[in-house]
Formats: C-alpha cells, structure tokens, sequence
C-alpha cells in the first residue's frame, strides 16, 4: 500500500468494499430473505458486483500491480455466477419426434389496461403464439376478460380470481391433461398452478408459477421524472417493498418445493419467479433440475422489460430427466412488461 499513490489507495478501498460486497452477495442465496430481507437486495445487482470487479481486475492489470490477485479471486470464485448471468454459446442439438416445446410468458392481462397504446396487441400475442407453436403454452397474468382464442390447443388448465377482471395463470396443451391443481398462496394475488401431461407413453408434471412481484417499475418512472433523484423517503419506500416481497417469496417458493417433492412423474418449472437467478427463491425451486437458459441460452436470456438493465427473471426449469434442446427468448417482441422464453424438452 505504501507504494500506491493516493488515488490508487482510494481505488484498492473501493476495490476491498466491493469486494465485501460481492463475497456477501455469493452466500446470500444459502440465507431464507426473511431473516435478511434489505441484504437479499444484493442478488439482484450481483451482475453489477461482477462487472465492476473486472473492470478493478483490468485496472490493476494494466499497472502490473498485485492488488489485481483480490479482483481474480472474486471472478474466479463467481464463475458460476457469471455463467447465469451472460452464455457465450449456444446449444445445438438435432430435432427428435419424441421432442416437446415449453413456452412461458407473462402477458400483462393482455394489455387489457392499455399499457401499450396499440389495439391489437392481444391478436399479436396470438398470433406469435401460432407461430412459435409450442407444444405446451404457461402463461402468467392471463386474462379471460380479454377473450382471445388459442384455437390450436385442444387442452388447457385455467385458474382465474377476480370478480369485474378475471386473471391468473393458464397452461394450454396439444397433449392430454390428465390431472390439475393450484397452490394457493396466503396474502397474496399470485399462485401456482400445475398440470399433469401425457406425452406419448410418458406423463410429465409441468408447474405454471407467478410469485410475488416486487413492484420496482412505478418507481423506476418516478426516477426518470425527478431530475434531483430520489429521495431518502422514496429510497426507504423501494427497500421496504423490496423486503416485504422477498419474504412472501421465500413462502411462495417454499411451497412449490414442498409441493414438488411428492410428483411421481418428470416435473417442467416455468414461469415469472421475479427475481433473478442469484437469489434464494430460484436456488430452492430450481433445486437439482436444469436452467434452460443455462443449458442451451445465448447472450443475457433477457425476459424482462427493464429500460437500464438486461433482467431474467422468468424461468424454464427441466428435470434431469430430460434433455434440453434450445432456449430462446425474444427481447423484440414487446407486448408486454416480459418477454416470452421457449425452450425444446425431450424426457430421456
């Protein structure tokens, strides 16, 4: 340190901080939110810890100076992490008769409100649907009051609450379901719904999940509109329901785990989980099954429509009973707050 000039001595304090930071943020999917609800904010600017990381690692690179070792410890011991959050290549495996296709997307009540000053949104929807053709369609935020007609689907699974606006999730299928359920979550709009899917000679189970939303996008606008920035009330409001929310999650995943555990059958997850893939929400539903976007992705796997930031926060999670194929998601397709993921499945 003594060597190091003032400016670099700041630096390396910066480069420790984050470094704390980072650390902290690794162990933080191993820790339930709700007894560390403010820190599980963390997870979702790890990517952020990463990338600032790096860029300390070239700083010290170019100045042939040792401090570089703590920045490479840190990225050496976030290769799993940098792997979730960006794939440099892709799958490619040959098509087979035995495959299936998932499709999961969050439809925003089908622009119902008019999010989206277009009118024809919801025919868009459709109409992208038809053409993609998934086997299996799970789509989140679905709304019966919107009456679109997925002709192509000869199945389906439909949860909806609401009395004036009917929404929830739905599952539509071109095989046969041959059982159904909700999993209903406490003080909550959100649920879980599931369906079991016979496949040819196989059954599989596939769960249709929407967990509690952290409400960031109203306040993300307020941002924008202020050009002094936010202030300390708004800040403490942010963190607050950042909080609150985590913890319902950390029920909501809970319950899906459980739930899970007793399927006989081969389980597909998917779903808007809202939060990211370095959260304790998505290790303790994912647990031992495959991330789509991990296995076959390409770039970010960006699936939500977050003006500063690449976020994937929905998810296709296969058993390790299957073999993923291919992943896509569709970042220009905007007719809704999300994007739609798809990803090709076969049961080994």
């Amino acid at each position: 340190m003594k060597k190091l000039s003032w400016f670099n001595k700041f630096a390396f304090f910066c480069n420790i901080v984050l470094t704390v930071l980072t650390f902290l943020a690794y162990f933080l999917p191993f820790l339930a939110p709700k007894f560390f609800p403010l820190l599980s904010v963390l997870t979702l600017i790890l990517p952020m810890f990463l990338i600032l990381n790096g860029l300390f690692f070239i700083y010290w690179l170019l100045q042939f100076k040792r401090q570089i070792i703590l920045s490479g410890l840190v990225l050496l011991l976030g290769i799993t992490f940098i792997n979730k959050f960006y794939k440099f290549s892709e799958k490619s495996t040959e098509v087979a008769d035995k495959d299936f296709v998932v499709m999961s997307y969050n439809v925003r009540l089908l622009n119902l409100f008019d999010w989206i000053p277009r009118d024809n949104v919801a025919q868009e929807i459709v109409g992208f649907v038809n053409d993609k053709n998934p086997d299996i369609l799970c789509l989140q935020d679905f709304s019966t009051s919107a009456k679109i007609d997925l002709k192509i689907y000869p199945y389906k699974s439909v949860y909806m609450k609401g009395d004036k606006v009917k929404s929830g999730q739905a599952i539509f299928s071109k095989f046969p379901i041959v059982n159904e359920g909700e999993l209903l979550f406490s003080d909550s709009f959100n649920s879980a719904i599931f369906a079991d899917v016979k496949i040819g000679k196989d059954i599989i189970r596939v769960y249709n999940l929407h967990l509690q939303s952290i409400k960031i996008s109203p306040d993300i606008e307020e941002i924008n509109q202020n050009v002094d920035g936010l202030n300390q009330q708004k800040s403490e409001m942010i963190f607050k329901r950042i909080s609150v929310a985590f913890a319902k999650q950390q029920q909501q995943a809970e319950i899906i785990m459980n739930h899970k555990k007793s399927c006989k059958y081969p389980l597909v997850v998917c779903g808007d989980m809202n939060n990211s893939a370095f959260s304790y929400v998505y290790r303790i539903i994912k647990g031992n099954m495959k991330d789509s976007f991990e296995e076959a992705g390409k770039g970010f796997g960006q699936t939500y429509n977050f003006k500063y930031y690449p976020a994937r926060i929905d998810y296709i999670f296969a058993d390790n009973k299957m073999s993923v194929k291919s992943f896509n998601n569709f970042p220009d397709f905007v007719n809704s707050d999300h994007m739609p993921i798809m990803s090709r499945l076969a049961v080994d």
